[in-house]
């Protein structure tokens, strides 16, 4: 799964391979001291430096009950009537389809997918930026997107990335998609960071938003005993970045403890409940191991 997908997190490797996060996580440290993986907040990456970017059908599969929660509590920040600008992302598109549903939205984005997901909302206004199309992420890139958003000014700015720490911020893997967000980031007010915990402390090459520059970042809770995500989420709200932290449908049936931010409330989404999980197996470690390795 790490090489097809370039990152996955415990909770989808412990759902795969049927077994809990605590083994996996156990299981994630054997293979990073062979060399075949690094760890990360919550998951692993593919070994070497700075995470690579994986592609679009890759990481529409990742995270996939994290980003609903997280689209579904983002889209509660919108109101009607507002102008906003919404960046390329699989997290966004979920948001896209959420703002689909409110009335009076001006939607100014450079990613076709979002667009797609707004193309039949009645009474969403939807302009796009020009650009040359990025195919990996179904999004417009280069100095075409990028003068298009100039003079323009909205309440707020939507953005995901591939990495966020309190030290950098938002950073993406690739330039052309950068330098696209830090324009985005130029147009609005206030900036919204749509994030979810695999990315927390994960660091990549292009910064987008510096940490000072982040309004509020909205995210899943972290797993429980990820200490590092948990402290990344302070780290962030101790430099005045509002945390909100959408609940997502593994909260029903395993609780989690709380991540403490100072001065904060934490916000939650509903949920509902999953259907009785499968029995998990009494495999070996070893075999643990090797499953993972063949994924």
């Amino acid at each position: 799964m790490v090489r097809a997908n370039g990152a996955v997190s415990l909770r989808e490797l412990a759902r795969v391979v049927q077994t809990s996060e605590v083994t996996v996580r156990r299981d994630v440290r054997a293979l990073e001291a062979e060399g075949l993986l690094d760890r990360r907040h919550g998951g692993a990456v593919l070994p070497g430096g700075f995470t690579r970017e994986s592609g679009f059908p890759q990481k529409s599969h990742l995270a996939t009950a994290e980003k609903t929660a997280i689209a579904d509590l983002a889209a509660g920040l919108v109101e009607e009537g507002e102008a906003i600008v919404v960046g390329a992302g699989t997290t966004t598109q979920e948001l896209a389809r959420r703002l689909a549903r409110i009335p009076g939205l001006t939607v100014v984005t450079n990613s076709l997918l979002v667009a797609q997901a707004l193309a039949h909302a009645n009474r969403v206004e939807v302009v796009m930026t020009g650009g040359t199309l990025r195919g990996s992420n179904y999004a417009l890139v280069g100095s075409g997107a990028e003068q298009s958003l100039q003079g323009l000014r909205v309440s707020r700015a939507f953005l995901s990335g591939s990495g966020l720490t309190a030290e950098r911020g938002l950073s993406t893997s690739n330039m052309l998609s950068a330098s696209v967000d830090r324009a985005l980031v130029q147009a609005a007010s206030e900036v919204v960071v749509l994030a979810d915990h695999t990315k927390l402390g994960t660091d990549t090459m292009f910064q987008t938003v510096p940490t000072d520059v982040i309004t509020r970042l909205v995210t899943d809770e972290p797993p429980q005993h990820d200490d590092r995500a948990a402290t990344e989420l302070q780290a962030l709200a101790d430099q005045g970045v509002q945390v909100a932290v959408a609940g997502t449908a593994v909260d029903a049936t395993h609780p989690r403890r709380e991540v403490p931010l100072p001065g904060q409330r934490r916000t939650t989404h509903p949920t509902t409940p999953l259907r009785p999980a499968a029995a998990m197996t009494a495999d070996a470690p070893e075999r643990r191991v090797a499953d993972l390795r063949r994924r």
